[in-house]
């Protein structure tokens, strides 16, 4: 993606043409077209909303959509209009300006810097990173019991070739004073009560210098949509998107550990080994979620499917993780008796999703379990039985599916 001025201007210029549709945000059609999840209450709209192929809508105000899990067969990126949505409060910038907008940093620097969208492309040399952007509470639905939040689906997660300038640049540029802790990041969207803990959530400092963590400008050759985030968005490769922060528009060095809502009391695990405890029990202690566990999908059937016996059905589905890199996926047919390695597709980094394939041949008509797990290269794999806490968070089962042969 070219990153010259007049390129620039180019793209942004489109936009804002585009985004005077954004105004249609929050209708509803006279007709929407409804989905039904494999939960109770699973009845879901489908709509499409400006940028936006239709979508399972889980709520309106602030905006949740889903991506239906038939995308995830497309393509091992997942399409920039296809991608999920998902916001905490309802103030959302529904037009927003790239020549106008402003980064700021400031707090425990040397410099504190107001940059343009302009300024920030030229910071530094642009890098590229593929990697999975999932919800904390993806699958949330299917918690058992129940739990509250987001009644989620597989489909809060998606994976993108983000473009953009390391955090560790931008810091160096403002210059991080010694004592420096943690650093808070902050976007544009608001809540309608004063009342209401703004969206802020925090880094440790090693963190936001790894190189990794990054400003992102561009999503797979693209502007990023305005609801994944327009004009720049937070990319923390590894952990869950409730860090990915969009429309990115503050940044603070703190020589503290942050204690906002949105750190000292949401977003919270048990802190134990497997981040779970069992229903009806309180954790002793919990921790700021952060890295996602591993999870695979078949993703060329779905639940239900029909297939021929005694004819070759090939079997293709992801498998991904918070960094480690997925060394083997196994797919059984037999509910878990017995296991086959897939062929692993390219290698596209350790945060992308990791395309798979197995050829099946169901030898006589009925009914298959189909079941994948995955494995990473430190050898951490799936549970059989689903790990539960309190808010639904990191659910990772090995899944199954079940088909029949005809």
């Amino acid at each position: 993606m070219p990153l010259n001025r007049r390129n620039f201007l180019k793209l942004t210029s489109t936009y804002l043409l585009g985004s005077s549709v954004a105004s249609r945000l929050l209708s509803t059609p006279a007709q929407a077209e409804t989905i039904k999840m494999p939960f109770e209450n699973g009845e879901r709209e489908i709509i499409a909303y400006p940028q936006k192929r239709p979508l399972i809508r889980l709520t309106s105000r602030p905006p949740q959509l889903e991506t239906p899990f038939s995308v995830f067969n497309e393509s091992v990126l997942t399409p920039n209009d296809a991608f999920f949505v998902r916001y905490h409060l309802s103030g959302v910038p529904t037009q927003i300006d790239p020549l106008k907008h402003r980064i700021t940093i400031r707090g425990l620097v040397k410099t504190p810097l107001s940059l343009s969208v302009q300024a920030l492309q030229e910071l530094s040399t642009p890098t590229e990173i593929i990697a999975v952007n999932q919800c904390s509470g993806n699958s949330r639905g299917f918690s058992s019991p129940r739990v509250p939040g987001g009644q989620l689906g597989n489909g809060a997660m998606g994976n993108a070739r983000w473009t953009g300038i390391p955090l560790r640049d931008i810091l160096n540029k403002a210059g991080v004073l010694k004592g420096a802790k943690q650093v808070t990041f902050r976007g544009l969207d608001t809540a309608p009560l004063e009342a209401t803990p703004a969206f802020i959530k925090a880094l440790d400092i090693d963190h936001a210098l790894d190189g990794e963590v990054m400003i992102a400008f561009a999503m797979n050759g693209e502007n990023i949509p305005l609801l994944n985030g327009f004009p720049v968005k937070l990319i923390v490769p590894g952990y869950y998107g409730t860090y990915w922060i969009k429309h990115l528009s503050d940044i603070e060095v703190l020589d503290h550990t942050f204690d906002g809502f949105w750190m000292k009391t949401a977003y919270r695990i048990p802190d134990n080994p497997t981040h779970s405890i069992l229903p009806g029990q309180t954790p002793a202690k919990t921790i700021p979620i952060a890295r996602m566990n591993v999870r695979s999908f078949i993703t060329s059937l779905s639940e239900g499917s029909t297939i021929n016996a005694n004819r070759e059905t090939l079997l293709r589905g992801i498998a991904f993780d918070g960094g480690e890199g997925i060394k083997t996926v196994l797919v059984s047919s037999n509910s878990g008796q017995s296991w086959k390695e897939a062929t692993l597709g390219k290698d596209l980094g350790k945060y992308s999703f990791r395309e798979w394939t197995l050829p099946f041949t169901p030898n006589q008509k009925g009914s298959y379990t189909l079941v994948v797990r995955a494995i990473t290269r430190a050898g951490n794999t799936q549970p059989e039985v689903p790990l539960w806490n309190p808010s639904g968070y990191m659910r990772n089962v090995i899944e199954k599916l079940h088909v029949q042969a005809v």
